[in-house]
């Protein structure tokens, strides 16, 4: 299973976690781990191996060298960095024909089997939407849409890397930011949206993107008759991503799904405590 991280130094501990339950939760898969950055350091890179299995995960640093990007809008808005989701296929080695985007603030508690191997046809991506028709229409006139598509949240992305190779055009992406640069509230996730939203396969956000304040709006539903609690969640729910301000790893967290990311960060505790490198 081919994943892409992307991060600063700032969020090891957190991508750590997320290695962590994703290695627990999918025991019998290999992991190769893609880590695109500019800045991490040779001393960043190792700590993040001190999650890794040494049996099944092998963790990559992809260094994305200052001569990449220059014909690029760039601004403290729409740093280099955002770029890396939108090319990932570029910055890759050629051989990866797919590959899953997890960002860190987010942990597995289920099997992503069923999700990772799902038939992307033609398509570049396959994501969950956390919002409704009204803001959805919003968001098509705003970013000048494909009509009938639906707003993704780009922190879980399953990627084509092979149709995004032979198709992806860098001209076309960076023309559409000049277009639009005034629009763009979250610069490269619109930009997938806006750009690629007929070429997005829409997948359950309760499975794979579930967050706080889905579970706010849901916990008083039910799914085919069951209620939408903690053991559904539990049983059913792939990825509970923190999106947004509320992040478990902080004091003022409002909520119940922090306990999830509390179990995982936990384990890579006890795992670096003894020194253990098989999970």
């Amino acid at each position: 299973m081919n994943i892409l991280v992307s991060l600063d130094s700032n969020y090891i501990k957190q991508v750590k976690v997320m290695l962590t339950s994703l290695q627990i939760e999918n025991h019998n898969e290999e992991f190769y781990v893609y880590v695109l950055n500019s800045k991490l350091t040779s001393g960043d890179i190792e700590n993040i191996k001190r999650c890794a299995d040494i049996n099944r995960t092998k963790i990559f640093d992809i260094k994305v060298p200052d001569s990449v990007f220059t014909n690029v809008p760039i601004t403290d808005r729409y740093p280099r960095e955002m770029y890396f989701r939108i090319f990932a296929a570029k910055l890759l080695p050629d051989n990866l024909d797919r590959i899953l985007y997890l960002d860190p603030d987010l942990v597995i508690i289920n099997s992503l089997n069923e999700f990772y191997n799902m038939d992307l046809k033609d398509m570049y991506y396959a994501g969950a939407t956390h919002i409704g028709k009204p803001i959805t229409k919003l968001n098509e006139v705003r970013l000048n849409m494909p009509p009938e598509c639906e707003y993704i949240n780009s922190g879980v992305l399953l990627m084509n890397l092979k149709a995004l190779r032979r198709e992806q055009n860098e001209e076309e992406v960076t023309e559409y930011i000049k277009k639009n640069s005034i629009r763009l509230y979250l610069p490269d996730q619109d930009v997938i949206n806006g750009l690629y939203g007929d070429k997005i396969i829409c997948v359950s956000e309760k499975k794979y993107n579930f967050g706080e304040r889905d579970f706010i709006k849901t916990k008083y539903l039910s799914i085919n008759g069951e209620k939408i609690d903690m053991k559904w969640i539990v049983n059913n729910a792939c990825i509970i991503h923190y999106y947004g301000r509320n992040k478990p790893w902080k004091e003022d967290y409002i909520g119940d799904l922090d306990v999830f990311y509390h179990i995982y960060e936990k384990r890579l505790r006890q795992f670096e405590e003894i020194g253990c490198h098989i999970i």
